[in-house]
This record gives structure tokens, C-alpha cells and sequence, in this order.
């Protein structure tokens, strides 16, 4: 039996997480489930599957936690704060690592979870966006196991050869083709953007997921942010990656060879059949998915991306072709930049003004460290910050 710590328990992730682990109760245990701040939730996961361990990063949150669990008669050590994260990773009782915490603030747990040597499920794509090579210098070195679960990345890993994925580049592949459902603004000119509200942004056609991520797809920044991410998973350059707009999202991504050969993965549109694939490859765990019918889909359709409409995937492409910190601040000003949105401070189309803006502004600094990361994630902060505010100013 596989011990098992949810990173980001609460989110869509960790819930779609949860409910593959509870139908394989004789396979897996729970050992630690986290979550940043909701303790309602997450004690109702605790009543569940019972972990030894449950963690909130903030400390209020948590003693609320610990008094619901002592009420309860639970028998589960409730910590708090980011440290704590990692201390649940590490646990000798821990296979297996579901790193879904969203953003920048999931660096440091999903790396702890690598220097412990477990099997990384990588929801979590800020990670590589952020640290490239030196994350998978990691992986190497301390002989951990890396999965990719967002669908994409899964997709391709599961249309490699032998030996792809962790950074491996195999022999043989031409091109890696990431799909994109398009988003819920798909064929919106310009003109209408500009009214676009956070709840129509986060009105995913195809995905239930979270609202950071849901502006991530309605800009097109998260396929760019997946760019980056197949570069360092698969060894591969930028070059070499292509996005495809396929707005049905039955095909999840497609892998060419260098005879000719194109394999695709196909599925409904269900994180849990990604998930399924991380905890038990190389062995198939039924995920409770439907199965796919394609007479009711009929047709498959696949554009080009509209750079003009969506800059933000431009913006990301260059980035990944710069390489050095720009992904760095690229993911930094998108973070601010999209809060704010959702916080109805900054228009919609302002957010790919204002990662522009600091991609320009923030300077080129060597990254030979993970704290050389967390300061070029510091100071593009800072500097989105101050565009952030800068761009609400001009649309008020």
C-alpha cells in the first residue's frame, strides 16, 4: 500500500485527487492533506480519509482546524504554515506526492518532495516554469519520480517512448503538439474583450477548475505557461513545441516521430483520468471517468492560436524562447496581474499589458540558485505591483 500527501487538497485538483484515492482504499493511504487557508474544508476531507496529518498555511486557519479535529475525537496532528508543507513531504510513510498548490507558493513543497526521493505527481507547473533546469537537475540527482498531471503534459507523457519525461529527451520525436481548448473567449474580437468580467472568465466550456487557472485559459497564459513546462519535462526546445486550439478537448496532445507517426490521447475532459494515469503507472486504475463516445462528439476541429486576440501566448512563447529569468517573471507579473483582475482592479485585457511591461522593465539576473529564483520572483512582483496599479489608474 502507497502512503499518499495532497498538496492543495482543497482545490479542484486535490478533490478530483481524493476521489481516485477513494476508490482504491486497498491500494493507497492518506497520509497528509494541506491546503492554504479553508479549514471547513479540508476537516471534511479529514472525516473522509482520515490522514495522519492535515496542514493550513495560515496559523488562525489552523487552530481552527485543531479545534474541530479535537472535537471530533480525530486522531490527526494538525500543523501550520509553509514549512510545515515540506516537513509532510519528506514523512517516511509518504510515497507518493500530489503537488497541486497553486502558483509561485508551490515551488519550495513540490522541490522538497523531489530531494525526498518520492514520485512527483506535478500538477503544479509553476514549479518548472520557474526553476527549468535546476528542478530537473533535482530530480536527477536525488532519484525521484516525476509525473506530469495536467492533461497536456500527461497526454504526451503517455504518447512517449520508453524513458520520455524528468527532462529525457528521446530519440525519435520530431515535435510535441500541446492542445488548447481556446478558452470561453474563443473567436471574441479585441473590442469585446475589453468588457470581459472575472465571471465569465472563469466559465470554462470544457474544465471545472480553479479561478486562477480559468483566467489562465481565457487569456491562453497557461498554454504558454505549458510550453515552458514540456520544454524542461521533455528535453525538448521550444522550437519544437506547437499549440493547436482544439475546442472539443477530446484530444489532450499529440506526439509526432520522426517517421511520420502522430500519437494522440484522447478522453473526456476529467482530471481524474490524469490523476489515475500518476498513481498507478505504469499499471491502468479505473478513475471513475466515463467513457469516451466519439458518435455523440462527431467531430474533432483544431485552428491555429490568435496571437493578436490573446497576447498573452506570445508574450509566454518568448519568454520561453529568452529563456534565463523571463519565465520567472513572466509567471510573477501574470500571478499579480490576474489577481487583481479578479479582484475587478484590472481590466481584463490590462493583464497582458502588464506582464509586458515587466518583462521589460525587471533586469536580467543569473539563475544559478533557487534563491536567485525567489528573487527574481521578489522583484517582479514589486514591479507588477506598481503596473498593476499604474494600468487600474489609467482604465478608472
Amino acid at each position: 500500500m502507497k502512503g499518499v500527501t495532497v498538496l492543495g487538497a482543497t482545490g479542484s485538483i486535490g478533490v478530483s485527487t481524493l476521489a481516485v484515492l477513494g476508490q482504491h482504499r486497498d491500494r493507497f493511504r492518506v497520509v497528509a492533506l494541506t491546503a492554504r487557508a479553508d479549514f471547513d474544508a479540508l476537516f471534511r476531507q479529514c472525516l473522509e480519509h482520515r490522514p495522519h496529518f492535515a496542514v493550513l498555511v495560515e496559523e488562525a486557519a489552523a487552530r481552527r482546524l485543531a479545534e474541530l479535529v479535537h472535537a471530533s475525537g480525530l486522531t490527526i496532528q494538525v500543523l501550520s504554515g509553509r514549512q510545515a508543507l515540506e516537513e509532510v513531504v519528506r514523512l517516511p510513510e509518504c510515497d507518493y506526492v500530489m503537488a497541486a498548490v497553486v502558483g509561485a507558493a508551490g515551488l519550495l513543497p513540490t522541490l522538497a518532495a523531489v530531494r525526498a526521493g518520492k514520485r512527483v505527481l506535478l500538477a503544479n507547473k509553476e514549479s518548472l516554469v520557474m526553476a527549468g533546469r535546476l528542478f530537473i537537475d533535482e530530480v536527477r540527482r536525488y532519484g525521484a519520480e516525476l509525473i506530469p498531471i495536467d492533461s497536456e503534459h500527461n497526454a504526451v507523457f503517455q504518447c512517449m517512448p520508453a524513458g520520455g519525461g524528468s527532462g529525457n529527451a528521446p530519440q525519435g520525436v520530431r515535435r510535441i503538439l500541446l492542445t488548447a481548448s481556446g478558452g470561453p473567449f474563443r473567436g471574441w474580437p479585441q473590442e469585446k474583450l475589453r468588457t470581459v468580467t472575472p465571471a465569465q472568465a472563469c466559465a470554462h466550456p470544457n474544465w471545472i477548475m480553479g479561478r486562477k487557472i480559468s483566467v489562465d485559459s481565457a487569456t491562453m497564459m497557461n498554454k504558454g505557461l505549458e510550453v515552458i513546462e514540456a520544454r524542461w519535462l521533455f528535453g525538448t526546445t521550444p522550437e519544437r513545441i506547437q499549440v493547436v486550439v482544439h475546442p472539443q478537448s477530446i484530444v489532450h496532445s499529440l506526439v509526432e516521430y520522426a517517421d511520420g507517426s502522430v500519437l494522440a490521447q484522447l478522453g473526456n475532459p476529467d482530471m481524474r483520468t490524469p490523476i489515475a494515469c500518476g498513481l498507478g503507472w505504469p499499471e491502468r486504475l479505473d478513475a471513475g471517468v466515463e467513457p469516451l463516445d466519439l458518435f455523440s462528439i462527431g467531430r474533432l476541429e483544431f485552428e491555429v492560436p490568435d496571437m493578436q486576440s490573446f497576447p498573452c501566448l506570445s508574450l509566454a512563447m518568448a519568454a520561453a524562447r529568452a529563456g534565463g529569468n523571463a519565465p520567472i517573471i513572466l509567471n510573477a507579473a501574470n500571478e499579480v496581474a490576474v489577481q487583481a483582475f479578479l479582484e475587478e482592479r484590472l481590466p481584463f485585457i490590462a493583464i497582458a499589458e502588464v506582464v509586458d511591461h515587466v518583462l521589460q522593465s525587471v533586469a536580467s539576473l543569473e539563475i544559478d540558485s533557487i534563491e536567485a529564483v525567489l528573487e527574481c520572483d521578489r522583484l517582479a512582483r514589486m514591479a507588477a505591483a506598481q503596473a498593476t496599479a499604474a494600468a487600474a489608474g489609467r482604465a478608472a
